[in-house]
């Protein structure tokens, strides 16, 4: 039924065609989902900047859309992560969504130039932060089965999904996939991640504690492990990773050294940047210190091809954007 959406050359013609409408239901259920969680839970809500410097960015500063910002190097955000931190000691539990943005020129069945993420900061640690995700998702899976207007979704398959998810560690992952040539150090591929949540029963899977080097800078270190950090992917069947999460650094000395030690860092400078694009970001851990927090990002078109069904991401929402395509 979905095949028809995963054309984006002409989308327009879809625009009274009732998969259109569907995907538009599905998207709304699991963002009013998001937010019942939100605020049953006492997050606050934050509207966090889309034009930013090096500190709206993710792991790979290299698809990130520049933009001249009067005579000023700026970026389209990809993450309000960093901006949401900075508001733990007060506010404690807080929250965003708004558009992640993403230069990457492959246009094909996993990538979106933009697409919402929903982001979450609160003060906890990891185990915490596992569950808290755990309940988020599950609040939005219920909300879209609630949803009667709904007719195009697996009822039956969405109702078997349960808490806990199975976890398993990185290390774990990677004896796994070991006759696929992975070695330990190595990013997971979509296709590996479809072939961990395959043997793992086609439910949600968390994969946990990743090398520190291929991880965003300020995820914390593990204190029994120095070469990996306290993070987690949460993978679905039909869209792999829908979720990044981990604890975080908090203290100025360990963000600065970690900062510096970073691939994303070496990107940066090779852009032309520096230090000083971190500059309110460091000000602010070093004048005001920081408390143990975590947090996570939710990609909300992955976990609508789950909800759809969908191989293919461009069939996740109304108006898909790739490097083809601008509407």
């Amino acid at each position: 039924m979905l095949d028809k959406l995963k054309d984006t050359s002409q989308r327009y013609k879809l625009l009274r065609e009732p998969e259109i409408f569907a995907v538009a239901r599905v998207e709304a259920a699991l963002l009013r989902g998001a937010r019942n969680f939100f605020d049953k839970n006492k997050y606050t809500e934050v509207v966090v900047p889309h034009l930013t410097r090096a500190t709206g960015s993710c792991e790979n500063m290299n698809t990130l859309f520049e933009v001249n910002y009067f005579g000023k190097r700026a970026f389209l955000s990809q993450t309000g992560q960093l901006y949401l931190e900075s508001l733990i000691p007060e506010l404690k539990k807080v929250w965003c969504v708004g558009p992640s943005f993403r230069a990457e020129p492959e246009s094909d069945s996993r990538h979106l130039t933009e697409f919402p993420l929903i982001e979450l900061e609160f003060q906890g640690e990891f185990d915490e932060l596992l569950s808290e995700i755990e309940n988020l998702t599950m609040t939005m899976i219920e909300e879209v089965l609630e949803d009667k207007k709904i007719k195009s979704v697996d009822r039956k398959r969405l109702e078997k999904i349960k808490i806990p998810f199975k976890k398993i560690t990185y290390d774990e992952a990677v004896e796994e996939l070991k006759n696929f040539g992975v070695k330990w150090g190595d990013d997971l591929k979509s296709k590996h991640e479809k072939y961990l949540v395959e043997k793992f029963g086609n439910q949600p899977l968390f994969i946990t504690h990743f090398p520190i080097s291929i991880k965003f800078f300020n995820m914390r270190k593990n204190e029994k492990n120095p070469k990996i950090v306290n993070s987690a992917d949460l993978i679905f069947p039909f869209s792999g990773e829908a979720v990044g999460a981990a604890e975080r650094e908090f203290e100025y000395q360990s963000v600065i050294k970690r900062l510096q030690e970073s691939q994303m860092f070496k990107q940066l400078l090779k852009l032309g940047g520096n230090m000083e694009d971190f500059d309110w970001y460091l000000k602010y851990l070093k004048e005001r210190s920081n408390v143990p927090h975590a947090g996570c990002g939710i990609g909300l078109n992955r976990v609508t091809q789950f909800i759809l069904g969908t191989d293919d991401i461009r069939a996740s929402t109304v108006y898909p954007l790739n490097s083809e395509t601008l509407m």
